[in-house]
């Protein structure tokens, strides 16, 4: 009976914004996928149409070419032929659930469109995976072991390349929409029950799953490669990794560095990036571990000669820190201090 209860004026009304909002999306682009290297300072981007894609395209097939990835083609993708029908398939039941103006109708929707994004996205992921992993092993470029999948969304680092997987305006609007038919059936829900305790408790929720979708990409420090890795300041090749450092930006960005200085000059020119970033320094007994700016004691002695002078090593307990001190005739820093001396 209680499915069959007519849903709100306003909520219809936000019913046909979310159609309208729809429409919009088979002409604009739905992801996008960014690509920063040094030789790429400005940066390629390939957007992902509902019918087709667009951006660097010809640029991308020619790197693809060298690490024997396929070349990508619009008119290889099923998926564009059907994906704008879908859409306006999809505006055309949130006209149609909005004319009727049953609960059932709004909820049915919503579990149809939550589906439809779910597949959408493996079908996304399975075609990443395919074309980052299915490489021509006659490729100029063969790097044993390698694979070039982008990230499904966020941050990846491959070889030179910085890969940042992220939804466009088409895809912005889409989450809109399905958070507002959320919204609406939440807002049903409540007005049926006259709970509105629980409509605080259902904000509160709704805030957490947002925070966790924009957040849930826990991107982790990779190590540094000599011979593969450049300074994300000095722009020069690693020589000696023993004192290089990393951040990852609020975003999910990595940037390397050969030497502390050198991070220390990133931070104090990129101030808003670099704004609750995360900080990682190489052991300097360990090359291969990354340890976290909580955990790090820093020395400096004009004894190390560190490859841009910064002349600081990382230890990840006390003990080691001061062992090494005393063998280089060094002092124990603090990074706080270390950034206030530096500054202009």
């Amino acid at each position: 009976m209680a499915n069959n209860i007519y849903i709100s004026r306003l909520n219809r009304i936000l019913l046909v914004i979310g159609g309208i909002a729809l429409l919009i999306v088979v002409k604009v682009p739905m992801w996008r996928i960014d690509l920063s290297a040094p030789q790429y300072p400005e940066g390629l981007s390939m957007f992902i149409y509902p019918n087709r894609l667009g951006g660097n395209i010809e640029i991308i097939n020619g790197l693809n070419h060298y690490i024997g990835m396929k070349h990508l083609h619009t008119e290889d993708f099923f998926e564009f032929s059907i994906l704008p029908i879908i859409i306006i398939l999809f505006s055309t039941l949130f006209f149609l659930v909005a004319y009727i103006g049953k609960r059932w109708m709004v909820q049915a929707l919503f579990i149809l469109f939550i589906l439809f994004g779910i597949i959408a996205m493996v079908d996304f992921w399975r075609w990443e995976y395919n074309y980052g992993h299915n490489l021509n092993p006659e490729a100029p470029i063969i790097v044993p072991g390698m694979a070039y999948q982008p990230p499904l969304i966020g941050f990846k680092q491959l070889l030179n390349f910085g890969a940042y997987s992220i939804p466009a305006l088409g895809g912005w609007i889409f989450i809109t929409v399905g958070l507002l038919l959320l919204l609406i059936n939440i807002k049903e829900w409540l007005i049926l029950k006259k709970m509105r305790k629980i409509l605080q408790q259902s904000v509160t929720v709704l805030v957490a799953i947002i925070s966790i979708f924009f957040y849930s990409c826990n991107v982790k420090p990779i190590p540094l490669i000599v011979g593969n890795d450049i300074c994300s300041y000095c722009k020069m090749p690693y020589s000696d990794i023993r004192y290089g450092a990393e951040l990852i930006t609020k975003r999910g960005k990595i940037y390397k560095f050969d030497d502390v200085h050198c991070m220390i000059a990133f931070f104090n020119d990129h101030t808003n990036e670099t704004k609750n970033a995360k900080v990682f320094f190489v052991n300097f007994e360990n090359n291969a571990d990354l340890i976290p700016l909580k955990n790090t004691f820093l020395i400096k002695s004009n004894q190390l000669h560190s490859p841009m002078n910064g002349n600081i090593a990382a230890f990840n307990t006390s003990t080691n820190a001061l062992q090494k001190a005393e063998k280089y005739a060094g002092t124990i820093v603090e990074w706080n201090d270390l950034q206030i001396s530096t500054k202009p």
